[in-house]
């Protein structure tokens, strides 16, 4: 290790893991190594999220002041990421049932251009809804972007499975920094098992239709039937943009595989907010599966000491490592909004890192 330097470990290359990376190495008092089985050029991987994300801001849920915050700062990253086409801005309209207070939606304030739509602007069948400017991204894209990104700066990439926490801090040692990026890998991780962890299932249908280019949805909030309908327009780097489709919202479903009555539903949904969907020259690209990595109780975001060398009671292994202690920070369990939280989640760990490592300078 370089001299003077915090050693810190990042275990988990998805998209809040190398977001993680990307905050904190801008500060030349930490040598970052991000360790994962999955690396971000593993773009067919159903072992995480984050290649088969839609990776756009949603409204989601209600409103709660800290993840408001990490969304915000979120949201404007990514609108100042546009000029680079990394981000494109995406008009966007959201439907909800009558009686909806449209005024006091709590995202109201935190997209550009905001607005009620006109009777005239609603689909068939649609009650009431909101217009706006939205941001998004394009993960086979993004995900490079972010790891070209760190090597440039030093970042070392290394491809391990860690099947335990203890194993996990005796990488970064003592005085050394672990940040827990598993996703829902924090459920099997040995030694943490978070038995609130829990997937949410995911389909969705990757098109090329030129007449469909604004992101449009219905209130997802609760999605209590497994189904949330949205269209997606998302940028490619040749300047071809493609539209995701979706989908389904299934809690507590590991179900990988790709289901053709879930794809059919998909494209009946999505034509009856937009019709051009099934116009004879759309072309279906593809199907994606994924399992978002949600937790009950929302995401942990929190730093915690742990001795080392840390025994596990589940491996007969020694104890890994020298005494001291390590300074764990949990980034974990983000559902549906790993992409829309990761730049204010990651200034949230970036600053409970510097508050704890260096608490004079943080």
């Amino acid at each position: 290790m370089s001299a003077g330097k915090t050693q810190v470990v990042i275990l988990g290359a998805g998209v809040i893991g190398l977001t993680v990376a990307h905050v904190l190495s801008k500060d030349e008092r930490y040598k970052i190594k991000i360790v994962a089985r999955d690396m971000p050029e593993d773009m067919d991987s159903q072992a995480f999220a984050s290649p088969w994300a839609g990776a756009n801001w949603s409204p989601m849920g209600q409103y709660n002041e800290r993840t408001y915050r990490w969304e915000k700062t979120t949201f404007d990253k990514f609108w100042d990421l546009i000029p680079s086409g990394l981000s494109i801005p995406s008009p966007s309209r959201v439907f909800y049932d009558a009686g909806t207070d449209l005024n006091a939606l709590w995202y109201k304030t935190l997209v550009r251009d905001f607005r009620v739509l006109d009777k005239d602007e609603l689909p068939e069948g649609m009650q009431a809804g909101v217009g706006f400017q939205t941001v998004s991204v394009w993960p086979q894209a993004y995900l490079p972007w972010l790891k070209a990104e760190l090597e440039a700066r030093g970042v070392e990439f290394v491809r391990k499975r860690v099947v335990s926490l203890a194993a996990a801090a005796a990488l970064a040692g003592p005085g050394g920094v672990l940040v827990n990026a598993t996703g829902l890998g924090a459920r099997s991780l040995i030694g943490l098992e978070d038995q609130d962890v829990y997937p949410i299932r995911g389909q969705t249908i990757v098109i090329d239709n030129p007449n469909v280019r604004e992101f449009m949805c219905t209130d997802i909030t609760t999605a209590d039937d497994g189904n949330a309908t949205y269209i997606i327009p998302r940028p490619a780097p040749d300047g071809k943009w493609t539209t995701i489709l979706g989908g389904k919202y299934q809690k507590d479903n590991w179900d990988t595989s790709f289901s053709a009555a879930d794809a059919q539903g998909i494209l009946d949904r999505c034509a009856a907010l937009a019709p051009a969907v099934k116009a004879p020259e759309t072309r279906v690209l593809g199907h994606n599966v994924g399992l978002r990595p949600a937790r009950r109780g929302g995401p942990r975001v929190e730093a915690e000491r742990l001795a080392l060398p840390m025994k596990c009671a589940w491996l007969s292994e020694e104890p890994l490592g020298e005494k001291g202690t390590v300074l764990v920070v949990h980034a974990y369990g983000f559902g549906p909004a790993g992409y829309q939280m990761s730049w204010g989640a990651a200034e949230e760990v970036g600053a409970l890192v510097n508050s704890h490592v260096n608490p004079n300078q943080a």
